[in-house]
């Protein structure tokens, strides 16, 4: 395997991001949603807070920091600064408009919430400088994954959501949500609010958690292979479209970038793997095919569909810059499609800025896979593409926004495409890597 995914002996000069990211990502993806600071309401979740300290962090360690060497301009990271720029814009705006008083609240707590993810994103860019601790992120990244999978299967196996239970003094918040079922079958949400959340975040995890599995080969065998094999086993159990659909893009993505000996294994496994559930689930199986075959007469369906000229009519009213984020309550209609959100929102401009977002880390990451002569890293950079294009591609299916485990996992991605950049670029010394 290649010397970049060796540990590294020598002594870090100064500490890096990676265990402070580290905390992030336990109190987002294991700590539920609904417990927040009491006081702060929408705006006292653990993981938001968190995020705007990573923000602050990055303001205090990298701005103006001369003992930083330039590695060039960033392109994940202007287009971050372009979309930040956007939503401002329509901030402003819709601040100078009347509102009504309860429009007012949530448009600040989107606003924060954006901030947040913008300094996970900033912090995990510019806050790892060295590869060797970039994979040891990716690696904790994998293994909460792997047990946020290990406890959906328990929760299917128990029929029992267990984390409704759950209690931390100084956190307050009432259950939101219960053991949803679909065909009969029950869908695991994990500590997610709703099983969409949860399956879209599995699936975003997916690529990773395979590339831990083919390439940190210094840890063994069956350690780096149990959190692809959960999440592997919980993603056909989730009921979702987004889940499949997420998942279904993310390895088609990989497969482009693996060997033909490798893309043949998992195709035999992902087939045996569909074979034994027809034999073993056969009425399974026949509900997952239901939610495709059935789509046009499912309400679920329909409702996104409906939407449509409702958001026609409340984007023609703003279509630039919108009526500002977070002003679209839920009691005017939920259009489960956050690009359609985002339109009435932020408007055609700030939805095209968070568009180029992901085309921006996307491409900068099939890019850079062009440019690298070593396997794994190769592998690494497709990983991260396909976790961008499948989190990208099933916002269409549900108002994420409204989903902060999704978008904090979504930007911390995008925060490891651009570490990934920055340090491959660092270490080739390559002009083209800059361009």
């Amino acid at each position: 395997m290649t010397q970049a995914l060796v540990p590294l002996r020598k002594t870090r000069t100064r500490p890096d991001a990676v265990g402070w990211l580290t905390l992030y990502l336990i109190l987002l993806l294991f700590l539920p949603t609904r417990l927040v600071l009491g006081p702060l309401g929408s705006a006292g979740a653990p993981s938001l807070l968190f995020g705007l300290g990573s923000l602050l962090l990055w303001l205090l360690m990298f701005i103006g920091a001369a003992r930083r060497v330039s590695s060039g301009p960033q392109p994940i990271r202007i287009a971050l600064g372009v979309l930040l720029f956007c939503v401002g814009v329509s901030y402003v705006m819709a601040m100078t408009r009347p509102l009504s008083p309860d429009e007012t609240s949530p448009a600040d707590v989107a606003l924060l919430a954006l901030a947040s993810w913008a300094g996970t994103l900033l912090l995990t860019h510019d806050g790892i400088d060295d590869r060797s601790r970039l994979e040891t992120l990716i690696w904790r990244f994998a293994v909460c994954g792997g047990l946020i999978a290990a406890l959906g299967l328990f929760q299917i196996a128990t029929r029992q959501l267990w984390v409704d239970q759950l209690s931390i003094p100084g956190l307050s918040g009432e259950p939101v949500y219960t053991l949803g079922s679909r065909g009969g079958y029950p869908r695991p949400p994990g500590t997610a609010t709703h099983p969409i959340e949860y399956g879209v975040i599995l699936a975003m995890l997916l690529p990773i958690a395979l590339y831990v599995g083919f390439a940190q080969t210094h840890r063994g065998p069956v350690v780096r292979w149990l959190p692809a094999a959960a999440i592997g086993a919980i993603i056909p159990l989730t009921s979702s479209r987004s889940a499949y659909l997420g998942a279904a893009i993310a390895l088609v993505i990989c497969m482009v970038g693996w060997t033909r000996a490798r893309r043949l294994r998992v195709t035999g496994l992902v087939a045996a793997g569909l074979l034994a559930m027809l034999v073993l689930t056969p009425n399974f199986v026949n509900s997952i095919a239901g939610l495709f075959t059935g789509a046009g007469d499912d309400p679920s369906i329909t409702s996104r569909t409906d939407g449509f000229a409702v958001a026609g009519n409340f984007i023609a009213q703003n279509p630039w810059f919108g009526r500002g984020l977070g002003t679209f309550l839920p009691k005017y209609r939920i259009f489960d499609n956050q690009y359609l959100l985002l339109l009435v929102t932020i408007g055609i401009v700030g939805t095209l800025a968070f568009l180029a977002l992901g085309v921006t880390a996307a491409v900068t990451m099939f890019r850079l896979r062009t440019r690298l002569r070593d396997e794994a890293s190769r592998d690494l950079a497709m990983a991260l593409a396909a976790a961008i294009c499948a989190g990208f591609a099933c916002l269409f299916m549900f108002d994420a926004f409204a989903f902060p485990m999704t978008m904090g996992t979504l930007f911390l991605i995008l925060g490891m495409a651009g570490a990934l950049r920055r340090i491959e670029a660092a270490r080739a010394g390559l002009a083209a890597l800059l361009r």
